[in-house]
């Protein structure tokens, strides 16, 4: 690797990263895109930080976490991704690339409000879906909405609800958690998830060591928050990884394709591969493994409807860009 680009090793560049920009376009230098500001990206290229004006229009269209080729001052490629974090749009059809070459998701949920399965499992199918880790993240580990809350409780009942994901308590104000977020993290790129409110400007504050996210009030009445994060940005943190910030989201919808559901109800989705007929739709068929646990008690018949609904949503949505080219999965 050039010497000239160990600057960007922190941020992540490999050996990989460097063959995949010879092979995209020879003779230019890489940049991971730190902000996007609709008519130029703010790039970490070698040895420096450069503001670079979109000339051309590329195809994908670059977003925060992606590296790009700048060949004579202008980005002229985005070089084909690791992972893509995206959901669908708030309003009307498409996709919004949240992040890009994402390794973990952190799923920021505030214990000053109740903790929303719903929530975590939609999260939970885009970070699959996109090919990352999902790890649930619980602030305000000191606080209470008018009752007392145990916060190791609370993080037993997500980790029996959502199985095979990590779940970290946190308490900023006290530096709860932070340590233990810190190695979780190590040297890979991350982006937090959550709603307003949540938490995720003073995780971001204290992992960064700095002021750099505004934090805003949260109503007494509901727990919720004004969007204090407006722009998504990147940003290399102290002890090694990279963090990208994201505004708060009130609401998740999934651009997913079923795999990244099966993944998120892996326990469903092993004993339904096993029901009599490949086509089983799981609504009293014969022969139907998911009817025989929900009756015997290895399945928890809220699970199961949740895994019905985001399935449903996912066959419901097109998918704008697959995660695989895999088969499709049998129809539930």
């Amino acid at each position: 690797m050039s010497t000239s680009l160990d600057s960007l090793i922190p941020l992540g560049w490999d050996p990989g990263w460097a063959k995949t920009l010879v092979a995209t376009v020879h003779g230019a230098d890489p940049g991971r895109v730190l902000q996007h500001h609709g008519v130029a990206l703010v790039l970490a290229l070698p040895d420096r930080t450069e503001t670079v004006m979109l000339t051309i229009r590329l195809d994908p269209q670059p977003t925060v976490g992606d590296w790009v080729a700048v060949k004579n001052g202008e980005a002229v490629a985005v070089l084909p991704r690791r992972s893509l974090l995206r959901r669908r749009n708030a309003h009307g059809d498409g996709e919004q690339q949240l992040a890009a070459n994402v390794d973990k998701v952190l799923l920021v949920c505030g214990l000053d409000r109740p903790v929303k399965d719903g929530r975590i499992q939609r999260g939970t199918a885009i970070s699959r879906d996109a090919g990352a880790e999902p790890v649930v993240v619980l602030t305000k580990a000191s606080r209470d909405s008018g009752e007392v809350v145990d916060p190791q409780r609370a993080a037993d009942e997500v980790r029996a609800a959502h199985p095979g994901i990590d779940v970290i308590v946190t308490s900023v104000k006290e530096g709860i958690g932070i340590d233990e977020l810190r190695s979780v993290i190590g040297n890979d790129t991350v982006t937090l998830l959550g709603e307003s409110g949540a938490g995720k400007s003073s995780i971001v504050n204290a992992l960064i060591g700095d002021d750099v996210a505004q934090t805003g009030d949260v109503r007494e009445g509901d727990s919720k928050g004004r969007h204090t994060t407006t722009t998504r940005e990147l940003h290399l943190l102290p002890g090694g990884g990279v963090l990208i910030d994201t505004p708060g989201i009130r609401a998740v919808g999934l651009v997913a394709d079923n795999d990244g559901v099966a993944e998120t109800f892996a326990d469903v989705d092993e004993i339904a591969s096993t029901c009599r007929f490949a086509d089983c739709q799981h609504e009293g068929q014969p022969g139907c493994a998911v009817a025989a646990a929900l009756a015997d008690g290895s399945l928890l018949a809220e699970r199961v409807d949740a895994w019905r609904r985001l399935d449903a949503e996912t066959d419901a949505t097109e998918p704008v860009t697959p995660r695989s080219s895999a088969p499709p999965r049998r129809s539930r």
